[in-house]
């Protein structure tokens, strides 16, 4: 029996991590990472991208109204920022002492928790 082979790319950003937005509306704003959407390639970042909703009057939101919100940006769009220096960099991949693969700031080497 023939294993399915995984096409889906292996993203180098979590959930919780700063990150810096590099490109659209948004461009120059910080964030931390609120979602992940791993099919769609997007990512949710706090404070980025604000749209306003419409919603109706509700048992949650009473008096319903115009609400904002972040909406999704693409995964390409935003730089994860390095822990150390806290400027914009690129993520690689290394084992640590124990074996284990941890991601990487490729500027400054640190270990991205």
């Amino acid at each position: 029996m023939e294993r399915k082979k995984n096409t889906q790319p292996k993203l180098k950003i979590k959930k919780g991590d700063l990150v810096k937005v590099i490109a659209g509306d948004s461009k120059g704003s910080q964030g931390k990472i609120l979602e992940v959407l791993v099919s769609a390639n997007r990512v949710i970042v706090e404070g980025a991208n604000m749209v306003s909703k419409h919603t109706k009057p509700n048992a949650t939101s009473p008096n319903g109204g115009i609400i904002k919100q972040e909406a999704a940006l693409h995964i390409s769009n935003v730089m994860l920022v390095d822990p150390k220096s806290g400027v914009t960099t690129r993520v690689g991949r290394k084992k640590n002492s124990e074996g284990k693969l941890v991601r990487v700031a490729k500027k400054s080497g640190e270990e991205i928790k």
